[in-house]
């Protein structure tokens, strides 16, 4: 899905277009169409898509207690392994977000996923150890587990009611800079296998975002489509179906084939594609 330019005639600007393909239409949306987006909205209220401001704000807060958290266990491990002072004062550590919560996505009492991303001296094994044990410690951390030999190795755990499913990937960098961009590729030299499957969800959650005209637009048509497919029992990549990440990436494409489409015209378009592709 590649943002491209295509060339206009007599030297006018290039008309950006997203993907492999120009867009099928560029049509605006009508006041109907607006109208109808509206109805679609309400509709899906009803079923839980939506979260309320509170329980926004709580995650945000939960998160950001986590990536604090974090940065404290990576001075502290950079401590025991003889770094020097004004090297642990800025070795950072960040908490990156993937999945539906990434995308902007997620219903009501969903679970998040995370990653969190160290510098190249704290071990994977500090992390299902030093790491699990301090967590064990935390008052607001409950149903504590460490999956260490999965595909994708991770600790999941509730914290302050909150289910976090927490990847972890060490990178090549002496430190971690709160700005850091996960998008470059030149993060993935020198990364064993399994930092760089850790790295994947993030990697293409933002890639995703980055490819989409207008997200907003986007989010709203990727939460109709995953409550259609959740109520017809066809939303889960477990069982055979598509999962979360495939159907964002397919009203993605559909979002780049009618990149001033609003939702309730691109609910519609998505049927319409991928019914005859």
């Amino acid at each position: 899905m590649k943002e491209m330019s295509s060339a206009m005639p007599g030297g006018q600007q290039p008309q950006k277009h997203y993907g492999i393909t120009s867009a099928i239409s560029l049509a605006p949306p009508r006041e109907i169409d607006h109208q109808y987006t509206k109805k679609l909205c309400d509709a899906m209220k009803p079923f839980g898509v939506f979260e309320d401001e509170e329980e926004l704000n709580h995650r945000l807060a939960v998160l950001g207690k986590l990536n604090n958290f974090v940065k404290e266990w990576i001075s502290e491990i950079s401590e025991l392994k003889n770094l020097p002072p004004s090297a642990i004062s800025c070795v950072g550590g960040k908490i990156f977000t993937f999945g539906s919560y990434r995308l902007g996505v997620h219903t009501k009492g969903a679970d998040i996923d995370a990653l969190c991303v160290a510098p190249r001296h704290v071990e994977r094994s500090d992390f299902f150890s030093s790491f699990f044990e301090k967590f064990k410690q935390h008052e607001e951390i409950k149903d504590l587990r460490a999956v260490e030999d999965a595909f994708v190795p991770v600790i999941k755990f509730k914290f302050d009611g909150i289910e976090i499913d927490l990847l972890f990937a060490r990178l090549a960098l002496q430190s971690i800079p709160d700005n850091l961009d996960l998008r470059g590729d030149s993060i993935l030299r020198n990364l064993d296998i399994r930092c760089i499957r850790s790295l994947n969800g993030c990697r293409v959650t933002d890639e995703i975002l980055y490819l989409v005209p207008n997200k907003e637009n986007f989010r709203l048509t990727l939460r109709a489509i995953k409550l259609w497919a959740k109520r017809r029992g066809i939303y889960s990549n477990m069982l055979g179906f598509l999962g979360g990440v495939s159907w964002a990436m397919l009203v993605a494409r559909t979002c780049q084939l009618y990149p001033n489409a609003v939702a309730a015209t691109l609910v519609h378009k998505f049927f319409l594609v991928f019914s005859k592709w």
